[in-house]
């Protein structure tokens, strides 16, 4: 199945400012309201978050703060070269259940992202709140409305039945491995615990990789974005490269945001970085505490994924 894509166009936050009316927002089909923009696109982002900081400010004084940076001491500590490899093996079974996408989706009502210091919501509203804004700004990329609603399924893994993982093997920002950890990452400091952090086969800029090698050949930290990237693609389905690139490296922070390890990309990547950058925007700065009308939305989804998807995946 071929699958023809507009080529994005990238609008700048401060063309999209000069052209806002302050007093006017969309609010989409879900109840959901986010400041109207330049002819429905270049979505504009707010300045705070749900806990009125900064979004991503992970030096913000806050109990909320305090235990987001206890997560990522655990994990840089504990994600190794050697860990992921494992739970690579283990997961790529796929043998923990069959279910369709929409009933992933309700199980992540059960699920709240430690990581995250801009919003303690269950997840569906989260993945649903992303949807719609993009769904408003690009109405025609119906297969990035989907990746939006799908993209952190894979948190699922935090749950019993999953193996209930911990928090640092599930979610936060990603990084690869075998190779040096660059001081872009989020508080890098704790990499020194890791006991790959004085392997001299890991501790160059490149490690075990090579300028230009594709990220497709770089092992990067375990979490839901790996997993959920598993799973659609061995269940076979019919997204665009770009939407399960999105979905595999969303997390991936200090690549996407900070431009580090961009020495291992290939043209490929460049290419499916452009819509990785759309997607971002709208994967961070639409987490909001106003709530999606879950059952008014649902009919629209329910027909990508099974445009998209097969009835029952394996999980």
């Amino acid at each position: 199945m071929t699958i023809l894509m507009e080529k994005p166009e990238l609008v700048s936050q401060s063309d999209c400012q000069n052209h806002v009316d302050e007093s006017k927002e969309l609010v989409l089909d879900g109840g959901f309201p986010v400041p109207k923009s330049l002819s429905g696109e270049g979505f504009l982002a707010p300045e705070i978050n749900s806990f009125g900081n900064s979004f991503r400010d992970y030096n913000a004084e806050s109990e909320r703060q305090k235990s987001v940076e206890e997560f990522y001491k655990q994990q840089h500590v504990n994600q190794t070269y050697d860990f992921v490899q494992k739970m690579r093996e283990e997961y790529s079974k796929l043998n923990r259940m069959e279910m369709s996408i929409w009933e992933c989706c309700e199980l992540l009502n059960e699920v709240v992202d430690d990581s995250d210091p801009d919003l303690d919501e269950p997840q569906i509203q989260h993945l649903l709140q992303s949807a719609e804004a993009i769904r408003k700004d690009y109405p025609n990329e119906d297969w990035l409305h989907l990746t939006a609603l799908i993209h952190d399924l894979g948190k699922v893994l935090l749950l019993p039945k999953f193996g209930g993982l911990p928090q640092w093997a599930v979610v936060g920002d990603t990084f690869p491995l075998g190779c040096a950890f660059d001081e872009a990452n989020i508080h890098h400091k704790y990499f020194k615990e890791n006991p790959d952090y004085n392997n001299p086969s890991y501790n160059t800029k490149n490690g075990i990789y090579w300028d230009g090698c594709g990220l497709d050949n770089v092992t990067i930290s375990w979490g839901h974005d790996d997993y959920m990237y598993l799973v659609v693609k061995e269940n076979g389905t019919t997204l665009p490269s770009a939407g399960l690139f999105i979905i595999r490296y969303h997390s991936l922070y200090p690549l996407h945001k900070e431009e580090a390890y961009m020495q291992f990309v290939n043209d490929e990547d460049k290419e499916n970085l452009k819509w990785l950058r759309i997607f971002n925007k709208y994967d961070l700065y639409s987490k909001s505490k106003v709530a999606v009308d879950v059952e008014k939305v649902k009919p629209y989804y329910l027909s990508l994924i099974e445009k998209y998807f097969p009835a029952k995946l394996k999980w």
